[in-house]
């Protein structure tokens, strides 16, 4: 069972299928029509699409339509990005083509391999035994791990991201972001975008980072408890590894709008890792010792969560969100922000 849902493109995402077919009829080998398009419900920054052919099927990213934030929807990015890593460790879908040019199909976008998987949204697993759930979870640590240990200038991506200052720039990036898709005023995010800036610790080494790496985007194999393709890569850039991680680390301590997270969850029970079983997995194989300053990563990763939850639903509201479900964000970037003020606080305690 997966959680993929795949609809017909909603009337805000159409655009010239038959264009598309002749592109790419001339950019991919064997590409024959006729051509049938169908959009995957999700994927809230750049639309999703399930590309049909009589021969092989295909998945296309693009930009939304619509006046765009400044540094946002590179699906460009996406595609270097996993095309670089198709000779590593990290799982990642075949790449077939990149198109920059707007007059195509009105954005820029990329065609992919469809991978054969399930996609799971709900962080417990409910539909899973403890063991396939243990075993994922597991998983989901080595394969960001594995990433990490990716040289970026041997797979090509030395120039992905500008060196050092990294936590500086991603602060004052998600600052600058929430400002501008900001509606209403939220005491928490004040208090993280002043505290944060202050308290960066010493960044590690320069990694390639995923920038929303988490359970549902990535790919579990159809029938065994593993994964076969990480996706979105959207945010993905040069950076520390703890930032990716602490992202990920997030659903320990509750969820971004609902309370279907694992702070509450019998962890036990589920076979699911505690957080620190998870922790110690990951640095085994990412080869480091123990993290120090945890709180930091867990802190910046929920402001910057709910930075991008809020983006996602000022789009909402001007219509020109990705997802239908875009507007069920309302309370999300306050409730997520809020869960970082707690955490600051106790930090702070100690």
């Amino acid at each position: 069972m997966s959680d993929v849902q795949i609809t017909a493109v909603r009337d805000a995402h159409r655009f010239d299928e038959s264009a598309l077919a002749k592109y790419l009829a001339a950019h991919i080998v064997d590409f024959a029509g006729p051509l049938t398009v169908r959009q995957f419900e999700g994927g809230q920054s750049n639309p999703t699409f399930q590309l049909i052919t009589p021969n092989r099927t295909y998945v296309m990213r693009k930009q939304p339509p619509g006046a765009l934030l400044p540094s946002a929807h590179q699906v460009d990015r996406e595609y270097r990005v996993m095309a670089a890593l198709a000779s590593t460790p990290v799982p990642v879908p075949k790449m077939y083509c990149l198109c920059e040019d707007p007059a195509v199909i009105g954005t820029k976008f990329y065609v992919m391999e469809m991978v054969q998987g399930r996609l799971f949204t709900e962080t417990r697993l409910p539909t899973l035994t403890p063991s396939e759930r243990r075993a994922i979870y597991l998983d989901l640590a080595r394969v960001l791990a594995e990433l990490h240990k990716v040289n970026p200038e041997a797979v090509g991506l030395g120039t992905f991201g500008r060196p050092g200052n990294y936590y500086e720039r991603q602060i004052g990036r998600w600052s600058k972001q929430y400002i501008a898709s900001q509606t209403e005023n939220l005491e928490a995010m004040n208090q993280l975008m002043e505290w944060l800036p202050k308290n960066i610790p010493e960044a590690g080494p320069s990694v390639i980072v995923h920038g929303d790496y988490r359970l549902g985007n990535t790919l579990i194999h159809p029938t065994e408890p593993r994964i076969v393709a990480v996706l979105d890569w959207e945010l993905s850039t040069l950076g520390d590894g703890l930032a990716d991680f602490g992202y990920l680390c997030q659903d320990w301590h509750g969820d971004s709008y609902n309370d279907a997270g694992l702070a509450n969850a019998d962890l036990k029970t589920l076979g699911i890792p505690t957080e620190d079983e998870f922790i110690a997995h990951y640095c085994k194989h990412a080869n480091r010792a123990a993290i120090e300053n945890w709180s930091f990563y867990l802190i910046y990763n929920m402001f910057r969560s709910a930075a991008i939850i809020q983006g996602v639903y000022k789009r909402g509201l001007d219509g020109n969100a990705s997802s239908a479900k875009a507007l069920e964000y309302k309370d999300a970037a306050r409730i997520r922000s809020a869960q970082a003020a707690i955490l600051l606080e106790r930090a702070l305690k100690k």
